[in-house]
């Protein structure tokens, strides 16, 4: 009988076959290794695309202060960008996976051409209002006139070449429905390295580059992310993925693309109820001061960070439940969940045991005024009693979106969101007084909820008779 256990040997093994991307079945075999070959380059993945924003940041900085406030403007403006985006690659995934899984990789094939078309349609769109309308977007967001005056390039150039922040997302989302989570991981990491080296070159003019400022970012990143779409459209044209298509697949089919639309509103109600109930809880902090509201946001960035490995483990389940449901196989798929989200929930009890150990030590890395350090560490504390509720609940929510059931999370987001946790938050910390501390638990609460109510919903089994 065979151990349970793995070495390290056998770890270090398995790390670099899910970074190649040599493993690409996954309706048969170990649910463990499955999961592990999936996770492991989703999480670089979603490291990588962390790392854009902050490369920028990190560089403008040295700039002027209107240019990192710009950057922080014009980010909160792509958040709707990403909204249409997450909520097409949640589709786009769902579709895939589940053709891969039925073996039909022509059917696959015919989706992801059909995403393409309409990723870039949405994207012309924006780039179109984005080119025209920049100086009148920043002031919409309450710009100061001398930030319009100069940060308006950045925002036309960003919002102008949105079409490879689009593409990158929905292609990456079709390697990761065809189980070729290695691919969205390299192009990724193919992107920011281009933007790493193109950023201060542009910003700061290099031979015959002139200094661009803040626009240098812009382009910078614009053309890292370009460069990427390009190496990604390679893979899909010369077949290096499971899903490969030819000019002959370049074909508008309607009635694909109406499924991928249908399917996709639900990704894109869910993404707009979680930001926006974030931007009034952000309001509701204001009400506190600044220091307290630096503390709140050091707190939900370090928070952010610890979440990608529970990203990375909800994105696996997700491809696991589309493929499986594909091969008839609803029983694998589900268990696929059981064990992702207990493996996530492990994880996430750890790094909870560090956050109410080490809170005060993480904020003052980052700040150590005395207000600041003390509800950073409070948010930190109260938010991580929920942290395995987090995991869980994660894994469960996009489980359901690789089965194509987006409809499920965006009711349970909107109950336990805006129902719940804003009144709550509002009534806790200003009409009883409980301050800051009233919209933390508010947080902890609803996300406790959430992942309660999705996981007796899951248990139902409803979504095992989607069609997609």
């Amino acid at each position: 009988m065979q151990s349970n256990k793995i070495s390290l040997k056998q770890f270090f093994q398995y790390f670099k076959i899910a970074v190649t991307g040599k493993e690409q079945e996954f309706t048969s075999g170990s649910i463990r290794r499955a999961v592990f070959m999936l996770a492991i380059p989703m999480i670089l993945e979603m490291l990588m695309e962390s790392i854009f924003a902050l490369v920028d940041i990190l560089y403008v900085s040295k700039v002027s202060v209107n240019a990192v406030a710009t950057i922080g403007l014009t980010e909160s403006v792509i958040t709707l960008v990403y909204a249409v985006a997450i909520g097409l690659s949640m589709a786009a995934t769902a579709v895939v996976a589940r053709r891969v899984g039925e073996n039909d990789l022509d059917g696959a094939s015919k989706a992801a051409v059909q995403v393409i078309f309409l990723g870039i349609f949405v994207a012309f769109i924006i780039s179109v209002i984005g080119i025209m309308y920049p100086k009148e977007i920043l002031a919409l967001m309450g710009a100061e006139p001398d930030l319009i005056a100069e940060g308006y390039g950045y925002t036309q150039i960003l919002l102008g070449g949105n079409v490879t922040i689009m593409l990158l997302f929905l292609i990456n989302a079709i390697f990761r429905g065809a189980g070729n989570a290695s691919v969205a991981m390299w192009t990724l990491i193919l992107s920011n390295g281009i933007n790493i080296v193109l950023d201060p070159i542009f910003i700061f003019g290099f031979g015959p580059v002139p200094a661009y400022g803040l626009e240098g970012a812009a382009i910078a990143t614009t053309i890292g992310r370009g460069i990427g779409v390009l190496f990604q459209l390679a893979v899909l044209f010369y077949g290096f993925s499971k899903i490969k298509i030819g000019f002959k697949d370049l074909v508008l089919r309607i009635e694909v693309m109406l499924n991928l639309i249908k399917v996709s509103l639900g990704g894109i109600g869910q993404f707009l109820i979680g930001t926006s109930s974030w931007v009034f809880l952000m309001r509701i902090m204001s009400e506190f001061g600044s220091e307290v509201l630096a503390g709140y946001t050091i707190a939900i960035r370090v928070m952010m960070f610890t979440l990608m490995p529970a990203w990375g483990m909800s994105n696996a389940a997700a491809t696991l439940v589309g493929q499986n449901l594909g091969a008839q196989k609803p029983d694998r798929a589900e268990q696929s969940v059981w064990k992702t989200g207990k493996y996530c929930a492990i994880f996430m009890a750890g790094v909870s045991l560090i956050y109410l150990v080490f809170a005060n030590q993480i904020i003052i890395l980052f700040n150590t005024t005395p207000d600041v350090v003390k509800y950073g560490s409070l948010c930190l504390r109260v938010l991580a009693s929920g942290y395995i509720f987090y995991g869980y609940g994660m894994v469960v929510i996009n489980a359901f979106n690789g089965a194509g059931d987006t409809k499920t999370p965006t009711y349970i987001n909107f109950v336990c969101f805006w129902l719940l946790q804003l009144p709550f938050a509002y009534f806790m910390a200003l009409t009883l007084n409980f301050g800051p501390s009233g919209v933390f638990w508010a947080i902890t609460l609803a996300e406790v909820l959430i992942a309660i109510i999705a996981i007796v919903w899951f248990k139902k089994g409803n979504w095992k008779t989607v069609k997609v």
